[in-house]
């Protein structure tokens, strides 16, 4: 029988770019690219399982490509400070694995992925206790400064959807980034280290409806409608775990999670990105599921968490390959064929997928009373 722990971790090293990208998936021609909302889990669940040079590679591909596409950086900074349209200046959610920017159009602007590196980085230092090198150290100012500036600009969610909204998954990657940032470089003072509270205040101000969290906050609700301020995204989880901007155990994180067994997950089952998702006919993920195992071992729930890594290494292959998702109790099952006419396929493996299984049954072990 296949240890897909050990194989998770074998996986993920042998789709790592000797530039120390992740790729996204290798065997999904879309996915050719590494994300750093993708890399920044995965290179966290590598320092959870002791491949800390892995990690730190990653961190190191991550830095380079910040500082390589700097210029466009300091632009938007400019440009949001005067008042203008960002235009095409922003720093992208995906790169070529050298580190250039993909040919194509693409809904690049996404904040999630750089709030996620700042705070999967934070975790590597700590967990390694090595130092801040040089060139890091100028990647981080960099995009501390970029995100403090962009944090209330409307971007793309980590679905890659809905840009004219701002987004509470979205926000507290942010927050936790910057937080993260701010130990790192004390030095960098008020300016920056205020930030992370207002993002706070406005989440839990803007962001909650019926005493839940809520997929996205509606600047102009009549632009796209605004039932994506009603519903819950699966992503809320990360509110919490690992982000921290609210408590697992606080009630507004239980009702979330609440809603999202009710709303976004079958009896048994895996769980869906949110209502209405028709991304392949929207159905059910293995990141997601186990990113809610990963929360109910955070808060003791031993059993839901167990019954969900279950559930996850059954999605696996005789391969031992993890999809991106299932396509079982399908939101639109009519959406199903035209997205694989389109793209192939599900994408399988995906290393993030590998990576959040990883993290569940790390946290698992660190449990008293679990063993691998």
């Amino acid at each position: 029988m296949m240890d897909l722990f050990q194989y998770s971790i074998h996986i993920i090293l042998t789709n790592q770019a000797p530039t120390g990208a992740y790729i996204a998936s290798p065997n999904f021609p879309t996915y050719h690219y590494s994300w750093f909302r993708d890399g920044a889990f995965i290179a966290y669940a590598m320092d959870l399982v002791d491949e800390h040079e892995s990690a730190r590679r990653f961190h190191d591909w991550a830095a380079h490509t910040i500082l390589r596409h700097a210029h466009k950086a300091r632009r938007a900074i400019e440009k949001v400070r005067s008042g203008q349209p960002l235009g095409e200046d922003n720093l992208h959610t995906r790169y070529t694995l050298e580190g250039h920017e993909a040919q194509g159009d693409w809904p690049n602007f996404q904040l999630d992925g750089l709030g996620t590196w700042l705070w999967a980085l934070g975790q590597h230092i700590q967990l390694t206790d090595s130092p801040l090198p040089t060139n890091w150290k100028t990647a981080v100012s960099l995009v501390t400064h970029y995100l403090t500036t962009l944090w209330s600009q409307p971007c793309y969610d980590l679905w890659e959807e809905h840009p004219n909204y701002l987004h509470p998954y979205t926000l507290a990657a942010i927050y936790a980034g910057l937080r993260a940032a701010n130990a790192l470089l004390p030095e960098m003072g008020a300016q920056t280290s205020a930030a992370p509270e207002e993002i706070r205040r406005f989440v839990l101000t803007q962001g909650i409806k019926d005493g839940h969290l809520v997929k996205s906050i509606a600047l102009q609700p009549e632009a796209e409608g605004d039932c994506l301020s009603e519903v819950v995204d699966a992503s809320l989880l990360g509110i919490a775990v690992p982000y921290g901007l609210l408590a697992p155990g606080d009630p507004i994180m239980q009702a979330t999670v609440t809603r999202i067994e009710s709303d976004l997950r079958r009896d048994g089952g895996g769980v869906h990105r949110y209502p209405g998702d028709t991304y392949y006919g929207g159905g059910e993920w293995v990141l997601l599921s186990a990113w809610l195992g990963w929360y109910y071992a955070v808060v003791g729930n031993i059993e839901h968490a167990r019954s969900l890594q279950t559930w996850v290494e059954e999605q696996a292959n005789l391969n031992g390959e993890l999809p991106e998702q299932v396509p079982v109790s399908l939101n639109d099952p009519a959406q199903y064929h035209p997205w694989v006419q389109r793209w192939g396929p599900i994408a399988q493996p995906l290393l993030w997928s590998h990576a959040n299984y990883l993290i569940l049954r790390s946290v698992l072990e660190r449990t008293p009373g679990r063993s691998r």
